[in-house]
């Protein structure tokens, strides 16, 4: 990995402003491989360097992949001036990452979201053209009509006429269905269920992928995953 100044490392990678930095410096209370340092102009290699502030060692953000079970009445957000967001419940030590979710969720759905701070992997889990499978246990106010599974797999016309993508629809119970879909519309799958005369109930989302949220997960609790993990489960690739 490519050197970086020691002052930016810091900076990208904690919770202390440059100026909080700078009197860290001052003070002695940074080493780097376990000499002190007094100057931030200094090059480390981020993945080799060990480096500590205050007795703690700092770790490499470079790239976090947080998989969050998401509770019904967060927005998935950034931020958001009077609402809380999905990226408020991660923990402390990564709030200062720029970290953002991919995709989103209604407000009222549940499940699986996956945050990060890599948009590149976000885009390519986003694209429709990808295909990425994402799977929802949909609760209905209803009886799952006979013909719904056929219908959902030729492909529903929504009541503006958008045209949906086919999708896999299974009957769990009479009200109660697990259903798959590779593309992420507005409201999709409450749209795609409006088609056939039911109203959702309640939405959650169980899987992207091949990743599916841990039973061990609770509501707003969140897990971090390595990338190579993330990437093979979702898209079936391979990340170094």
């Amino acid at each position: 990995m490519e050197k970086i100044r020691l002052d930016k490392f810091l900076s990208n990678n904690t919770h202390f402003s440059r100026s909080e930095i700078k009197i860290a410096l001052r003070r002695s209370n940074i080493t780097v491989n376990g000499a002190i340092v007094r100057s931030g102009d200094g090059k480390i290699d981020p993945e080799s360097d060990e480096v500590l502030i205050n007795g703690n060692v700092v770790r490499n953000f470079e790239k976090v992949y947080l998989v969050i079970n998401k509770p019904s009445g967060i927005i998935s957000a950034s931020a958001d001036k009077t609402r809380k967001t999905v990226v408020d419940l991660v923990p402390d030590e990564y709030k200062h990452l720029d970290l953002f979710p991919v995709g989103r969720l209604d407000r009222d759905t549940t499940g699986l979201l996956i945050i990060t701070n890599d948009g590149e992997f976000a885009h390519k889990v986003i694209s429709p053209n990808n295909c990425v499978e994402k799977c929802y246990r949909v609760v209905l106010d209803d009886e799952i009509p006979e013909n719904a599974v056929e219908i959902f797999k030729n492909g529903i016309t929504l009541a503006d006429g958008t045209k949906c993508r086919p999708a896999k629809l299974e009957i769990i119970n009479k009200t109660v269905a697990d259903v798959t879909i590779t593309e992420g519309k507005y409201h999709q799958v409450k749209r795609m269920f409006g088609v056939i005369g039911l109203g959702v109930v309640k939405l959650h989302r169980l899987s992207i992928g091949k990743l599916e949220l841990p039973s061990t997960l609770k509501e707003g609790e969140c897990i971090e995953l390595k990338g190579n993990e993330i990437y093979e489960e979702t898209l079936k690739l391979t990340v170094s």
